[in-house]
């Protein structure tokens, strides 16, 4: 206990006396914004070769009583002019926001040696890339900030991968998202969008930082800023105007910069880390599990998912099309050679059939009937609409309106139910060449509505059979009729019969109108 006293006194007198040499930690409000980056920062690493070397994040987060080991050793000055020395397009700004991160990323703990093991691997994959589209290369630090280098990065908003893609951004840049690939935690696809996303954020504005920066918070809050500014165009200008994040954003970026290049010069050994810097990449085009490839080829599950972290279930779908495997390079004649073998390998254990042969059951009469005369509906020709269910609306009236049946419309919505509920909205196909008329029924009265429920042309000129009272009776369609409801009601009667004697198409059965006369054969 005495012991515990009395480092608790020495930490206290060493925290005041350097609170009172350094005017840029002297307030507890910069104490509290430098442990919320940091906290922010060592999340980012938490991904499997961290985990590996049993380090236990939650218990590294700094506290108030905690700050960073700061280097009060270095002078401003020799930040300043190794951050000139350094060969970079981008121009480069050191002041006490710029140092604070300095000192965060320069710590010398477990997190730091191992994210700049991480940079042998990744950083030369960026470079290439960045080089293709003839960007300045230290973009490729941007990955650092975005990720901790961790390719399964998600953030609380949903953002994904290396370079923190949200859903829609990597949709519109051509990413491949679905529920067994997303090409956001692929490293190079994703490092393409993202260079290509720079690229366009360059377009608009012009200068590096504030490409930069629109990459964190969106385009549109850097325009705000600029406005709320008066139209200053400098990153350090507009500082104040943007949001919380993104001011710390280009200090981070300068920062992570300055570490992996001058590293040595704080005494940091990075790690060495257990990946396969040399790999290559062979076609798949069969479904695989990636622990089918591990057992068999004998490599390490954990390292084969990190070289392919795009694979969300760890199964390359790769029936549908062609999809990359990344090996280590001596593993790649290996796979070649072993051909079917490695598709076949415990296949019934990793791979389950998504798809299975089973026919409905045709037991009941009630479904033999109405499969025997309704024949679903071609969408040649026809656009689709969705409709608004108001009070009142049941799927016979809907279908007068947009001349279509209610099968149809049960069919196109994968319905058998008639229940429909106020509000829904419901799909609906209609003729091309009349889709701006059919448009304006969704806003109609009901009276209006019901205005339009006039058989076409081609119905009014067409003639049915007409009725031999000797051997017919007549039977006006009721709302929600069709022709099994109706054969139901007379003994011996089928949907088939009264198709026939009527000399109904299925076209004729898909425009059957309320109020419409059918015969059927007297028994």
């Amino acid at each position: 206990m005495r012991f515990f006293l009395i480092l608790i006194i020495i930490v206290y007198y060493t925290l005041t006396s350097y609170a009172q040499k350094s005017k840029k930690y002297s307030s507890l409000n910069d104490i509290d914004a430098l442990a919320q980056q940091v906290e922010f920062l060592d999340l980012l690493v938490n991904n499997w070769y961290v985990k590996r070397s049993k380090i236990n994040i939650n218990n590294q987060l700094i506290q108030k009583n905690n700050l960073p080991e700061i280097d009060v050793e270095t002078p401003d000055s020799i930040y300043v002019e190794r951050l000139f020395n350094l060969p970079t397009l981008i121009p480069l700004t050191f002041n006490k926001e710029v140092k604070k991160w300095i000192n965060v990323y320069t710590r010398n703990n477990a997190f730091r040696r191992k994210l700049l093991g991480m940079t042998h691997y990744y950083l030369p994959f960026f470079e290439q890339t960045f080089d293709k589209y003839d960007l300045p290369l230290e973009l490729k630090y941007m990955a650092i900030i975005e990720s901790g280098l961790n390719p399964r990065a998600r953030s609380r908003a949903g953002a994904v991968g290396l370079w923190q893609f949200m859903f829609p951004t990597g949709k519109m840049y051509g990413l491949e998202i679905n529920s067994y690939v997303d090409e956001r935690m692929d490293v190079l696809k994703s490092t393409d969008a993202a260079a290509r996303y720079l690229r366009d954020m360059y377009k608009i504005f012009g200068d590096w930082n504030l490409s930069i920066a629109a990459y964190n918070s969106g385009a549109g809050n850097v325009k705000k800023a600029i406005r709320r500014s008066g139209g200053k165009t400098d990153f350090w200008e507009i500082y104040p105007f943007l949001p919380k994040e993104t001011r710390g954003y280009i200090p981070a970026f300068i920062a992570a910069l300055y570490t992996v290049n001058y590293y040595q010069d704080h005494n940091i050994t990075p790690d060495s880390i257990n990946m396969y810097l040399v790999s290559d990449t062979v076609m798949i085009n069969k479904k695989l599990h990636l622990k089918q490839v591990s057992e068999f080829l004998n490599i390490d599950h954990e390292l084969l998912t990190t070289l392919n972290p795009q694979y969300k279930r760890e199964i390359i779908p790769g029936q549908f099309k062609e999809y990359p495997l990344r090996l280590p390079i001596e593993n790649i004649g290996q796979f070649i050679s072993a051909g079917e073998q490695i598709y076949k390998y415990k296949d019934s254990i990793y791979l389950t059939s998504q798809v299975s042969l089973v026919e409905p059951s045709k037991s009941n009469k009630a479904y033999r009937d109405y499969s025997k005369y309704y024949t679903p509906p071609t969408k040649k020709g026809k656009k689709k609409l969705f409709y608004t269910i108001k009070p009142g609306d049941t799927y016979s009236n809907i279908g007068e309106w947009y001349d279509v049946s209610a099968k149809d419309l049960q069919y196109w919505n994968n319905v058998r139910s008639s229940k429909l509920q106020i509000g829904q909205k419901i799909e609906v196909w209609v003729n091309a060449n009349k889709y701006s008329h059919y448009m304006k029924i969704n806003s109609m009265s009901r009276e209006k509505k019901d205005e339009t429920n006039i058989p076409s042309n081609k119905h009014k000129e067409k003639t049915f059979a007409k009725p031999n009272k000797n051997i017919h009776i007549t039977y006006k369609i009721k709302s929600g009729d069709n022709l099994w409801t109706i054969a139901k009601k007379y003994q011996g009667i089928s949907a088939e019969n009264i198709k026939k004697i009527n000399g109904f198409t299925d076209e004729d059965l898909r425009a059957l109108k309320v109020g419409q006369e059918i015969i059927i054969k007297k028994k």
